[in-house]
């Protein structure tokens, strides 16, 4: 199976941006899936990508009450064969790459997709990748805005990688 899955996290919008950045928007109209990691803010905003292709997705800390009652605080589904967790990753206590880990440990996942700290993460621990797409509108700290893209490897596994964007 090919499919084109753009992963996304922490666009906060119309707070810190009020439109995707064009090469975003060129890879959505493009996907046959899209991640949300969380923090979209806004239910319209949610909407909005709904209208590129279908949304799977988790609510994140800033998120409206509305959007919390449409969207679960973390997901598991299948993608290619192979199992993905989704979750937004917040928490008072953790670090965010530990509380990813901490929603899941049970579990035997092939893939973390989380948000909430803007900064990209392409990370394997044993047979499990950890992947934070960044953020496509609020970089903070970062050099670059960035978002993600999924796909399915040669070998069967599933490989993440980040496209960046200038400011």
């Amino acid at each position: 199976m090919t499919a084109r899955v753009v992963v996304i996290s922490d666009t906060h919008m119309p707070g810190r941006a009020r439109k995707l950045p064009p090469v975003l928007v060129a890879d959505l109209e493009r996907a046959d899936l899209i991640l949300h990691a969380g923090d979209f803010a806004t239910v319209e905003t949610l909407e909005a990508l709904r209208g590129f292709a279908p949304v799977q997705g988790v609510y994140g800390n800033v998120d409206e009450p509305e959007l919390r009652c449409l969207l679960p605080r973390r997901l598991k589904i299948e993608l290619f064969g192979r199992w993905v967790g989704l979750v937004h990753g917040d928490s008072p206590s953790l670090p965010t790459v530990a509380r990813a880990v901490a929603e899941f440990v049970d579990e035997q996942l092939d893939l973390i997709v989380f948000g909430h700290s803007h900064r990209p993460l392409l990370r394997r621990e044993g047979d499990m990748l950890l992947f934070n797409p960044g953020s496509p509108t609020d970089r903070r700290a970062e050099p670059r805005f960035s978002y993600g893209r999924i796909r399915q490897g040669e070998d069967g596994r599933l490989t993440a990688e980040h496209v960046w964007i200038d400011p």
